[in-house]
């Protein structure tokens, strides 16, 4: 298969980890060629959605600090059509610029490119709204751009988590609590006096036992999750952020918000999904580059890349329905 990923640059990918590098690895094992691009290099020419895009080997680190895993080619312009599979791998922040980026690639679906995940979903599949679609399983919540509102609901629970809508890694997300003097300026700040939307859910204190990752891939739940456990005081489990990754086997509750899930994100043009659980409780849906194949593989011994290549290759040749 011929494989275009847009991503950031290869030479930042923390290869220990990173779960963009896993895939490479894995095609290259089944000899599918590689390209890269990033989002800033898509453009439209002749009303053909098309890229600066480089072919490139994949070699292998040797260590966790070699950025020279890959050997490139020429850079050529092409059309994402040409492609068996684009691979859209880009990390958030979900600015404007990502934005345009899932409506280029949109174009290019239409014009007979394979997409995955689909601009569609990403652009309407939002990281922290999507979980009110499912409100049977996740916890209470409230979303607004008054700072009176989260402060009102912040008395109801004493207890809070509020986050921003487009970060990732954990990133001005902050914990609340009714007797904090600090809550009139982290309001203040988080939401740019009033101005800003934001997510406010409540605490949920089995976050000490780790804020599970589950990966979803082709409509299908990998059996073991990612718990990633705050470290030295932090509410936060997110490894960017310091946490300590424990793969471990889903709970009868897991398997159950995950099978739910599935074949919706399946319908929604959404090959691989990764859903962060606390507790008993769905707290983000992630949909622009779900992580944490490595961890899963290496503790548990199974091999999730290669059951996203097999999903690939099913999704490719129109075996997995939308």
């Amino acid at each position: 298969m011929k494989i275009l990923f847009i991503a950031d640059p290869m030479e930042t990918f923390k290869t220990y980890k990173d779960t963009t590098y896993a895939m490479m690895r894995e095609m290259t094992k089944r000899c599918w060629t590689l390209h890269h691009t990033r989002a800033d290099q898509l453009m439209v020419k002749n009303g053909s959605v098309m890229a600066e895009i480089t072919p490139f080997i994949f070699i292998g680190a040797i260590n966790d600090d070699d950025h020279h895993w890959f050997q490139t080619e020429e850079t050529i312009i092409a059309n994402l059509n040409t492609f068996d599979a684009v691979i859209m791998r880009s990390d958030p922040p979900f600015n404007m610029q990502y934005l345009y980026a899932t409506h280029l690639l949109s174009l290019a679906q239409a014009q007979g490119a394979n997409v995955f995940n689909s601009g569609k979903a990403m652009r309407e599949f939002n990281e922290k709204l999507s979980i009110l679609r499912f409100p049977q399983w996740t916890p209470s919540t409230i979303v607004s751009t008054k700072s009176s509102q989260i402060r009102q609901f912040l008395s109801e629970h004493n207890d809070i988590i509020v986050k921003p809508l487009d970060g990732m890694g954990g990133m001005g997300i902050f914990r609340l609590r009714e007797n904090d003097p600090n809550v009139g300026s982290i309001l203040e700040t988080l939401m740019d006096m009033d101005k800003r939307t934001i997510m406010a859910q409540k605490y949920l204190p089995e976050v000490v036992h780790g804020d599970k990752r589950i990966l979803i891939i082709g409509g299908e739940v990998i059996p073991f999750a990612l718990a990633r456990i705050p470290q030295n005081g932090e509410t936060r489990g997110n490894l960017a952020a310091g946490g300590k990754g424990v793969a471990i086997a889903l709970s009868e509750r897991d398997r159950a918000i995950a099978e739910d899930i599935a074949p919706k994100l399946m319908q929604e043009g959404i090959l691989l999904a990764g859903l962060d659980v606390i507790g008993d409780y769905l707290t983000e849906i992630n949909v622009t580059s779900p992580t944490c194949f490595q961890e899963i593989s290496q503790q548990t011994g199974y091999d999730v890349s290669a059951h996203f290549a097999d999903a690939l290759v099913k999704a490719v040749s129109g075996r997995l329905t939308h």
